[in-house]
C-alpha cells in the first residue's frame, strides 16, 4: 500500500512524503526496519499491542503536526490495519484529529489552510501476483481556521467524527465496498455482461461499471425486508425492487453454473461450432507452447527470486496471525525480491564479464520479457483449457444457458438504463475520453497495446496469472 501511495502522488507535488507504520515493525536489528526508519517513517502505537492496552501517540501526533505545518504530506491509513473484507471497516478518528490539532496550533492565522485528500484503493484481486490495482484520488478537503472553527480545541467530539464518517462517506464511493462477497461477485457478473469481454475501457471505467451495479444491489438487498410496511401506493417500486432481488438471484445461479463449468459469459454469449473449438485449441495450445519454451531460460534466472521470497515470507507467517502481518508480508516481498533481483542482475553480468556491458542492459531486460510471455503464454493455456471445458459441455445445456443469457442480457440492460450508465457501452468507451485514461483508439493500437513491452493490455481486468479463470472470493466467514 505504501509503494502505491508513494509512486501514485508526484512528487512535484509535495515535499516530502511522511510515511506512518505500526511501532512493532520498529527497532528489529533487521533490514526491513532499519529501512522504514531511514525512511523518516513515524511510529503509530495500537492499543491491542500493548500489554496494559493502551497506546500514547502524542509525539508520533506532534511529529506529524510539525511536518504539516512546514509544508510535507503525510500518510495516514485511517482504518488502521490491512484488511481482506468486501466492506470497508469503520474509520479511526486520527486523521479528523490530526486536522483539528494542526487548525489549533495555528488559530492565530485565519488564512492557514490544511488539506487532507483522500483515495480509494481497490484490488481486483489483492491476493494474486499480476493482478490489478486501482487507485482513485477525490477531490482535496480543504480546511481554513476562519472556516472550521468547530474544529478548533476546544472541540465537541461529535465534529470530529463527522468529519470521520464524511471521509468514510469519499473513500467508500470510490471502491467497491459491498457487505458480502457474493454482492461484488455478482456485481462483476453484471458488468461484463453490459461491458462485455473485448470491450475497451479502462480500469476505472470498469470499476466505476462494478459499483453502480452494486449499489442498486445494495439497495434493493436493504429496502426488500421491508415491503411489507409499505403502503400500496409503493407497488410500483416495491416491483422494482423484487425484480432487482430476482435479477441478482438469477445472475447469481448463472454464475454458478458458469463456474461449475469452468468458463466465462463471453463462451456463452458468442457459441462457437465444433470446429471452430477444435481449431482455436490448437492456436493456443501451440501458441502458449512457444511461449513457455522461449520464457524457460528466463524463467531460470527468475527461480532463486521467486524462492527467495516464498521462503521469507513463509517463515514470517509464522510469527503472528495472517490478517495482523499482511503489511510486513509486502514488504517482505518487495525488500527480499528486490535484494534477490539485484543479486541475480550481477551474478549474470559475473558470469557473462567480456560481455559485461552488454549483458548489464540485457539481462534486466531479458527477465522482464520473461514476465511478459509467460503471462501471455499462461493466458493463451488458459484459453485452451476454457475451450476443452466448452467441449465437455452438451449442445442441448449451452443452448440453454445461451437463452438464458439473452434474457439476463436484457434485464442487465434495463438496469443499466434506469442507473444512468452509457446504453452502447462498447462504442461509448471506445470514443470517450483519449489516450492518458488507459483508452485504445482503433484495431492497430489494440493489438500494439495487447502486445505492449510495458505491459500487457488485460482484455478481462478481472483477470490474474492463474491457469484458471478467478470468478470467486473468499468464504464469509
Amino acid at each position: 500500500m505504501d509503494s502505491l501511495l508513494v509512486t501514485s502522488i508526484p512528487s512535484k507535488k509535495r515535499n516530502m512524503l511522511r510515511l506512518t507504520a505500526k511501532a512493532t515493525q520498529f527497532g528489529h536489528k533487521t533490514f526491513t526496519s532499519w529501512l522504514i526508519e531511514s525512511a523518516g517513517t513515524v511510529p503509530i502505537k495500537r492499543r491491542k499491542d500493548s500489554a496494559d492496552g493502551t497506546a500514547d501517540n502524542s509525539d508520533a501526533m506532534l511529529k506529524l503536526v510539525e511536518a504539516l505545518e512546514v509544508g510535507d504530506a503525510v500518510c495516514l491509513f485511517p482504518e488502521g490495519m490491512s484488511r481482506y473484507h468486501p466492506m470497508i471497516a469503520p474509520l479511526k478518528t486520527g486523521v479528523a484529529r490530526l486536522v483539528s490539532d494542526v487548525l489549533t496550533r495555528n488559530r492565530d492565522k485565519p488564512d492557514f489552510e490544511i488539506s487532507v485528500l483522500t483515495c480509494s484503493v481497490t484490488y481486483m484481486h489483492r491476493q494474486h501476483f499480476r493482478s490489478d490495482v486501482l487507485v482513485t484520488f477525490h477531490p482535496p478537503m480543504k480546511f481554513r481556521v476562519k472556516e472550521h472553527p468547530e474544529l478548533i480545541a476546544p472541540v465537541d467530539y461529535d465534529h470530529i467524527r463527522q468529519l470521520t464518517a464524511r471521509m468514510h462517506h469519499v473513500i467508500s464511493s470510490g471502491t467497491i465496498d459491498s457487505p458480502t462477497w457474493d454482492l461484488i461477485r455478482t456485481a462483476k457478473l453484471a458488468a461484463r455482461i453490459y461491458a462485455p469481454l473485448g470491450t475497451r475501457m479502462s480500469l476505472g471505467d470498469y470499476v466505476r461499471g462494478i459499483r453502480s451495479f452494486l449499489d442498486a444491489f445494495k439497495l434493493a438487498e436493504s429496502t426488500g425486508v421491508e415491503s411489507e410496511t409499505k403502503s400500496d401506493d409503493d407497488d410500483e417500486h416495491l416491483e422494482d425492487i423484487h425484480e432487482l432481488i430476482r435479477l441478482r438471484n438469477d445472475l447469481k445461479a448463472y454464475q454458478d453454473q458458469l463456474a461449475h463449468w469452468g468458463i466465462k459469459d463471453d463462451r456463452i454469449r458468442r457459441p462457437l461450432p465444433r470446429h471452430t473449438i477444435f481449431s482455436r485449441m490448437i492456436i493456443r495450445f501451440a501458441w502458449s507452447m512457444a511461449l513457455f519454451t522461449i520464457s524457460l531460460p528466463g524463467l531460470l534466472l527468475w527461480l532463486p527470486i521467486f524462492a527467495t521470497t516464498f521462503y521469507a515470507v513463509h517463515n514470517f507467517k509464522k510469527t503472528g496471525p495472517i490478517f495482523d502481518t499482511w503489511d510486513e508480508i509486502a514488504q517482505y516481498k518487495l525488500i527480499y525480491g528486490l535484494l534477490s533481483g539485484l543479486l541475480v542482475w550481477f551474478t549474470a553480468v559475473l558470469f557473462t564479464w567480456p560481455i559485461a556491458p552488454f549483458s548489464f542492459v540485457l539481462v534486466p531486460a531479458f527477465m522482464w520479457m520473461t514476465l511478459r510471455w509467460f503471462e501471455d503464454a499462461v493466458s493463451a493455456f488458459r484459453a485452451f483449457t476454457a475451450l476443452f471445458r466448452l467441449l465437455r459441455v452438451g449442445k442441448p445445456a449451452l443452448r440453454s444457458m445461451h437463452n438464458k443469457r439473452n434474457d439476463l442480457h436484457s434485464r442487465v440492460m434495463n438496469l443499466a438504463h434506469s442507473i444512468g450508465l452509457p446504453e452502447d457501452p462498447e462504442s461509448h468507451f471506445t470514443e470517450a475520453g483519449g489516450r492518458e485514461k488507459g483508452r485504445i483508439k482503433g484495431p492497430w493500437d489494440s493489438t500494439r497495446r495487447y502486445f505492449s513491452i510495458r505491459r500487457r493490455r488485460k482484455r478481462d481486468w478481472n483477470e490474474t496469472l492463474r491457469l484458471y479463470d478467478k470468478v470467486d472470493y473468499p468464504d464469509e466467514g
